[in-house]
């Protein structure tokens, strides 16, 4: 389908089947990690979903897959297109689960899953009819995936899992989760690591949620006691899973995608914005902090747009998804220290002015992405010994 015909189709499909369109006076929400009760965070998710699978019934939930995905098979122009048109309407807060269902482990599937393992999940997850959790860090694993301690031993055609798992986003809410495992502990770490696509709800499953200092529980413990696994559900390779992790967390650091959602952690235009409701875009320091965040945010787009190439010629995230990533947490660490220039007092006390205290969700949780998905230390790591080809780090 040509771009002119396609953008007409999808204007005409979002006008019988999208939200009002947006008007000033929307909802601000500028937050990093959900602050949200458990049934208003389960009702996000199922709106969400809702959305997604409408878009579904017309394809336009994964434009650039394949038909036998439940896609369309065009190109990435074609997503932008409808990305940019659908933008005009409401839709749903995004939230870590859905990205990680539909972002994550359905191309993970795509790519290291048996034929029956596609057949059954990746339509089902870039869908979103079913949700999906990551199961890799844990308390003594976090940066160094490598070290971790949850064992996996091989029992016929089975798999015994015993250990625990942390910092797993929307665990309590997904069907499905990708874990990694030790499988061989008589080998070098990296390479006796087995990696599982397993059911939420298989007994000695324990799910608890951690309370954030943001308000909300998105993060979990989940704990493994005797997890029977059948082999069918490996996902890979035997000893493969530090690959197969290696590519899901390529995925997790491409912020390539450029999805409709909304910008986790808020935008360069929400900033400015902010200064002239207050009329601070004039004042000198104010001007450079605005325009730190604005070059900055430029940069990242524009990097964003060489991994979508990579993305566009079939190739998997590699190394320049750690350079994507790093941008990005430097960019919201750059938001916060202008947003506070801009706020002052009002950051931190609530005078109902719209837009303003708001912004102390993004300031409070915009640390923990130094963390999530590989911490800043490791990504710098990563660009220095894979892209820019300097001695690896000492090891001690």
């Amino acid at each position: 389908m040509e771009l002119a015909e396609f953008t007409q189709h999808c204007a005409d499909w979002l006008a019988v089947n999208g939200h009002p369109p947006k008007v000033d006076g929307d909802e601000f929400s500028v937050a990093v990690f959900h602050s949200l009760s458990h049934a208003d965070e389960a009702a996000l998710l199922s709106a969400l979903q809702d959305w997604q699978q409408l878009k579904a019934t017309a394809g336009l939930h994964a434009i650039t897959w394949p038909v036998a995905a439940g896609g369309l098979g065009l190109s990435k122009e074609h997503a932008k297109v409808f990305a940019r048109l659908e933008r005009g309407y409401h839709q749903p807060e995004i939230h870590e689960t859905f990205s990680v269902t539909v972002g994550l482990i359905a191309p993970t599937v795509a790519q290291y899953g048996t034929a029956e393992q596609q057949r059954r999940h990746v339509s089902s997850f870039l869908a979103a009819q079913e949700l999906c959790c990551q199961l890799f860090s844990e308390p003594g694993a976090g940066s160094d995936l490598a070290s971790l301690a949850c064992r996996a031993d091989r029992d016929g055609d089975e798999w015994v899992i015993n250990g625990q798992k942390v910092w797993s986003s929307g665990a309590q809410f997904s069907q499905w989760g990708e874990l990694i495992a030790r499988s061989d502990s008589s080998v070098a770490k990296h390479k006796g690591m087995t990696a599982f696509l397993i059911p939420m709800d298989l007994p000695g499953i324990e799910v608890r949620p951690i309370k954030q200092m943001s308000g909300g529980t998105s993060f979990n413990e989940v704990f493994f006691t005797d997890v029977r696994v059948p082999d069918s559900m490996r996902l890979g390779d035997v000893g493969n899973g530090w690959k197969v992790a290696l590519t899901t967390l390529g995925f997790e650091r491409d912020h390539s995608g450029g999805g409709s959602g909304s910008h986790v952690g808020g935008s360069w235009a929400q900033v400015l914005s902010t200064a002239q409701l207050l009329g601070r875009q004039s004042e000198p320091a104010i001007r450079s902090a605005l325009m730190d965040v604005y070059v900055h945010s430029r940069l990242e787009s524009l990097v964003n747009r060489r991994a979508a190439d990579v993305r566009r010629s079939g190739g998997t995230p590699g190394p320049e998804g750690s350079l994507g990533k790093l941008l990005w947490t430097e960019g919201m660490t750059k938001i916060s220290s202008a947003i506070s220039l801009i706020l002052g007092p009002r950051l931190i006390a609530d005078t109902g002015e719209r837009a303003t205290f708001a912004w102390g969700e993004h300031v409070l949780g915009a640390p923990g992405y130094r963390i999530a998905g590989g911490s800043d230390e490791v990504q710098r790591n990563i660009i220095g010994e894979r892209v820019l080809g300097l001695p690896t780090e000492p090891k001690f």
